[in-house]
């Protein structure tokens, strides 16, 4: 009887487990991503970013962006000292540079960062899809991994792929923490991003720290410090014709 009943306490312990909703599929896990933070999300939020980009020869060199985001499809980053007028806009589907204040080149770019880490959270799921099949993701290619000693879905490669273009996503949290992509100009490089040391911020999460590698070999690192959500911000600093005239900080 004794072992029955402890038969039965183990079976009621793991049950909960086993029978949560299982994701098996993209668009699955787009809908549950959207369920679990879609009325929480941060709509805004500022940063002060340290990217440090390391050369070929082994020296580095560190410089300090101002960035804002406007969720979904806006992001901006101004390079200091912002007086001089430089940076980059994502907006519209956009992308603008700038350069002593002035557009120095613009062309379309859906910023692949910027959909996976926050966008998909509010943008409607048939967009999200959209922008993601255009970004060359396989949405059919869908798994179950590992990374960093948690569990993850995968989305747009087989297991022993990393090359081919794809993203994973915390499956405890729901957040984005990977992506690959070839790269170069016949794409044989592998570009990877990894969005790590992940803090609750707002009605959401944010990655303080940021990896970019090519070949498994580190090139960027940005470190993200006074991070705030919601903030209060001016329509106008993302619209390219108020560039150098509104600024969230000076």
């Amino acid at each position: 009887m004794k072992h029955f009943l402890l038969v039965v306490a183990i079976f009621f312990l793991v049950l909960p487990a086993a029978s949560y909703a299982k994701i098996s599929n993209t668009n699955e896990l787009i809908a549950a991503m959207q369920k679990k933070y879609g009325k929480s999300w941060y709509k805004t939020a500022t940063f002060v970013q340290e990217t440090t980009n390391f050369q070929p020869d082994g020296t580095s060199k560190v410089e300090t962006w101002y960035e804002a985001m406007s969720v979904p499809g806006s992001l901006r980053i101004d390079f200091t000292p912002v007086s001089g007028g430089n940076g980059i806009l994502f907006t519209g589907g956009k992308i603008f540079v700038f350069k002593d204040g002035k557009i120095d080149t613009t062309r379309p770019f859906e910023h692949p960062l910027l959909i996976l880490g926050f966008d998909i959270y509010r943008s409607p799921d048939s967009e999200v899809t959209a922008k993601l099949q255009g970004l060359k993701f396989d949405l059919s290619q869908f798994r179950e991994d590992t990374w960093q000693g948690r569990a993850v879905y995968v989305v747009g490669a087989k297991a022993g792929d990393l090359h081919s273009p794809q993203f994973w996503i915390d499956q405890e949290n729901l957040y984005f923490v990977r992506m690959l992509r070839p790269g170069g100009k016949d794409g044989a490089q592998t570009q990877e991003t990894q969005f790590n040391k992940y803090q609750k911020l707002g009605g959401g999460w944010m990655a303080p720290e940021v990896i970019f590698m090519v070949d498994g070999k580190v090139v960027t690192t940005e470190k993200y410090s006074d991070m705030r959500a919601d903030v209060k911000l001016d329509p106008k600093l993302f619209d390219p014709q108020f560039w150098t005239t509104v600024h969230w900080k000076e």
